[in-house]
């Protein structure tokens, strides 16, 4: 018997049939929280589109971006205690993409 062919002393093999969301055993499921939205933009740049919406629930304050491509969504939250921090570090990279020049630029049209 190979080792990792050996029973697992706790009745199962790791990672066997578990993903992720995949409630644990005797987890009971979570009620739904209350989630009021406060605002909400929409931003499409090249083949991506972004939602970014402002939201409110009795833990506080939270911005939810989403992104969304091609069908594939993948989601960040922050919590309004970090908006400023975080909008202080995209101003920061915004300013640095803006003074360093590009490796590979776009080519230009050239035809006149």
């Amino acid at each position: 018997m190979i080792s990792n062919e050996r029973p697992s002393p706790y009745g199962r093999r790791p990672y066997q049939s578990q993903g992720y969301g995949t409630p644990k055993y005797n987890a009971q499921p979570r009620p739904p929280v209350n989630e009021d939205t406060l605002k909400t933009v929409e931003l499409q740049i090249e083949r991506k589109f972004f939602v970014l919406t402002l939201k409110e629930n009795p833990r506080g304050r939270f911005l939810r971006i989403t992104e969304d491509v091609a069908g594939r969504r993948d989601t960040i939250i922050i919590p309004s205690t970090g908006l400023a921090e975080f909008k202080k570090l995209v101003d920061e990279m915004v300013k640095t993409s803006e003074e360093i020049p590009e490796k590979n630029p776009p080519p230009t049209n050239t035809e006149t």
